[in-house]
């Protein structure tokens, strides 16, 4: 198992690649992760480098065409953090992105905290605590030249891929009464649309936020109030470059969009 000097090298050795704008192959042997937990408490200790504050929380590899790509057993949650969200209508960087894909998501952020606790929090308790629905996008990448390898442990120390993140305004839209299952968001890009579905989000978005409330819990973290939580993609994500803009519709839900630079 990683003590904790070996947990704080990973971190920094990440952060310092982040911070430069390079890639690694993967981990010394002496400091890589070797299982979900021992991922966790890296991304944990890589928080501690961020410059931004706690924004919220994204899940990747949500569908199973997701977890297939990057070769992981079930989805991942990952930190967002201020400084990282771009404003509804903003241009996100491509400089050091090499993931090069957009992602349209719902998110969602809580209106009350949900503390750690012995048994699971049920769908119903986790929509009972969310405040508002939210488009969003979600610009990922990896510090790991070959991320599809990486592994699920690795990929959790990166922070789950997260990187720009992009939050529409809250839908005025009574999301409640809809089925998400059956949402069909609309992404323009390049002269082409491209359907997604909200049931490419591990079945149902609504499920995919219950999951990512209960992996904190597990973890013994507290999912604030305000937080944003972004439930993974529900189209397949899209190749980008700079001069792209990228704008989602998601019909009474509400539009985001991004210019990429």
């Amino acid at each position: 198992m990683l003590d904790h000097d070996k947990i704080a090298a990973a971190a920094k050795t990440l952060s310092d690649h982040w911070r430069d704008g390079t890639k690694l192959e993967r981990l010394d042997a002496s400091i890589r992760p070797q299982n979900r937990a021992e991922g966790y408490a890296v991304q944990a200790e890589l928080a501690k480098h961020s410059s931004g504050r706690l924004f919220g929380w994204k899940i990747a590899a949500t569908s199973e065409a997701g977890q297939r790509h990057i070769n992981v057993s079930g989805p991942l949650a990952g930190r967002i953090f201020t400084d990282k969200v771009i404003a509804d209508g903003g241009t996100a960087s491509m400089s050091g992105n090499e993931m090069r894909v957009g992602e349209a998501e719902f998110a969602f952020r809580f209106s009350r905290d949900l503390p750690p606790r012995l048994n699971p929090y049920s769908v119903q308790e986790v929509l009972g605590a969310v405040g508002a629905l939210h488009p969003a996008i979600e610009i990922p990448d990896s510090r790991f030249a070959d991320f599809v390898s990486a592994g699920e442990a690795q990929l959790i120390a990166d922070n789950a891929c997260a990187h720009l993140f992009v939050l529409g305004d809250a839908t005025t839209a009574d999301w409640r009464a809809r089925d998400l299952i059956e949402e069909r968001p609309i992404v323009a890009l390049c002269g082409a649309k491209h359907i997604g579905h909200g049931k490419n989000v591990l079945g149902d978005p609504r499920l995919a936020l219950a999951w990512c409330v209960n992996e904190l819990r597990g973890l013994g973290i507290t999912l604030r109030e305000g937080e944003v939580v972004t439930t993974g993609t529900c189209c397949t994500p899209l190749p980008i470059q700079a001069g792209d803009v990228f704008a989602a519709d998601f019909g009474l839900l509400g539009k985001v969009s991004v210019a990429f630079v």
